[in-house]
């Protein structure tokens, strides 16, 4: 039979506020001892008032602006109403009937988009031609409101007891719901990475999801698609809790798709329930059913005013928003001639994209040095660019990947890198040089003009003295001067190798190939 998978996601993102949602004390997810950001606030404490945190709130309107949503002009805050162990008022300050916004959307590729990006190469010129005829899917949403993180529990292996750490009590918290426009892990994953792209963009959270400052819970069904019950209802929903990480996401969907088409097959009834993902195993197991929503008993926050919401506030909040990973991903494709994977790299890491943006500008500035005519300066441009990139991508990512280097200790300049681009798009070094000259000036920072001088690494471009050199070469290598004769190519690559090898790479190849040519 044929299934279709009904997905909707709700996400809880931390905000990375100085300090807590209702009280002063600090926002530090990275804190490692338990309970020392806590105060009376916080812990619920006879009392005790909260007072709402004024940037907290303008994050979740700078995060709801850019996902296209409705902002509510006002607002208030309510009590959720439950027990657990690392909630110490016995409730929870969110929203439900008035959230900050509502009705928005967000575009992510589709299912087929995704497969072509997934088997598309680099350097494939095809994977350049779907740029213009890329499908894009929306996903709406629902809600976007703010609320209250809880504690966190520590269950010691081994032990009959937990424990519980409250310094995570009181963080901001916002909750996104999606519609259940999801139809396929590959979109719940695409969706999950392009909004912690976002939330990075705009500086409103870290969104570490193997740190829980970015947690997903999936909600999926399975409805039969066979002819003469296509109008049924969607599925029984299934829930899976704190899914932490972009591959659990797509794993423990793909897993349970799997799992409740089994079910259906076999004529049985999928139980409505929350179900937990275990890593290792790669399979979702059940923690509770779930037959009916529980009942929070939520009534207004007496403690907090309702919140209004200006139109100043917006305007302000709207100028503050930068060019999103969208935008920039289609520029890039379109001012530097990438690929779709090349522009998502770059949108991905966004320090790699702006330093690749800074090295552009100066080898811009080369060519237009040169004074060349329009249409050969943008020719020369596009062969500066993928020059650039490809060095980028490659032999530089693996030194950053091998070392481990990150922000501060990154020695090279963006007007060092370019005039090391500049030196092999000219021919002043050769591809071998540029390897060695690029590790020296990773090492170091140093200019690659003077390490090229120190270390006498300088292209050997003087045909006089490459003469003899290739000489010597023919004349210990006479069976591969009869193999060219007898017209095999790669006899001269072998001796154009022997050469390169004498010169310890740093004659010029294309010299050295005309001169073999010649004596030959």
């Amino acid at each position: 039979m044929n299934y279709k998978p009904t997905i909707g996601l709700e996400i809880h993102v931390e905000l990375n506020t100085q300090s807590k949602m209702f009280c002063s004390c600090w926002n530090d997810p990275e804190e490692k001892y338990p309970n020392v950001n806590i105060c009376p606030i916080c812990l619920g404490h006879p009392g005790t008032l909260p007072v709402i945190n004024k940037e907290a709130v303008k994050k979740v309107l700078k995060t709801a602006i850019a996902l296209n949503c409705e902002i509510q002009k006002q607002t208030f805050f309510e009590r959720k109403n439950y027990f657990y162990p690392d909630l110490p008022k016995g409730y929870q300050i969110s929203q439900y009937m008035a959230p900050i916004a509502k009705k928005g959307y967000l575009e992510i590729p589709s299912s087929e988009e995704i497969s072509n990006f997934e088997n598309s190469n680099l350097k494939s010129q095809k994977s350049k031609t779907q740029i213009k005829n890329k499908k894009l899917k929306k996903i709406r949403i629902q809600r976007i409101h703010l609320e209250e993180d809880t504690g966190k529990l520590i269950h010691p292996e081994g032990k009959d007891y937990s424990l519980v750490d409250f310094n995570r009590a009181g963080i901001p918290l916002m909750e996104l719901v999606t519609e259940p426009d999801i139809e396929s892990a590959k979109e719940a994953r695409a969706f999950v990475y392009e909004l912690q792209l976002i939330l990075r963009y705009l500086g409103v959270s870290r969104a570490n999801m193997e740190k829980g400052e970015l947690r997903c819970e999936v909600n999926i069904s399975l409805k039969n698609q066979e002819s003469g019950i296509r109008n049924q209802g969607l599925g029984t929903k299934v829930e899976i809790k704190n899914l932490n990480s972009l591959r659990a996401v797509e794993k423990a969907i793909e897993y349970e798709i799997k799992r409740q088409r089994e079910i259906l097959e076999r004529g049985e009834r999928v139980v409505q329930e929350t179900r937990g993902w275990d890593e290792r195993k790669e399979i979702t197991f059940p923690q509770r059913e779930k037959e009916e929503a529980h009942d929070y008993r939520y009534f207004p926050e007496p403690d907090l005013p309702p919140l209004k919401i200006g139109k100043e506030m917006i305007q302000e909040i709207k100028s503050e928003i930068p060019e999103l990973p969208s935008q920039r991903r289609e520029r890039f494709k379109k001012e530097y001639f990438l690929s779709d994977k090349e522009a998502d790299f770059y949108v991905s890491q966004k320090d790699i994209g702006e330093y690749f943006e800074k090295v552009i500008s100066e080898l811009r500035n080369w060519i237009k040095a040169k004074k060349l005519k329009e249409k050969v300066e943008e020719e020369e441009f596009k062969k500066l660019i993928k020059l650039a990139s490809n060095y980028i991508l490659t032999d530089l990512q693996a030194l950053l990947k091998e070392t481990k280097v990150t922000g501060e200790d990154f020695l090279i300049t963006p007007e060092n890198f370019a005039e090391f681009v500049s030196m092999i798009y000219t021919g002043e070094i050769s591809s071998k040089i540029a390897k060695t000259l690029l590790k020296e000036m990773f090492a170091t920072g140093a200019d690659p003009s003077q390490i090229i001088e120190n270390k006498g690494l300088r292209q050997i471009t003087n045909e006089k003295e490459l003469e003899k050199i290739v000489e010597e070469v023919i004349e210990k290598n006479s069976q591969a001067v009869e193999d060219f004769k007898k017209g095999r190519a790669a006899a001269l690559q072998f001796l154009i190798g022997q050469v390169m090898a004498r010169t310890k790479g740093k004659a010029n190849p294309q010299i050295v190939s005309k001169i073999l040519r010649k004596l030959l």
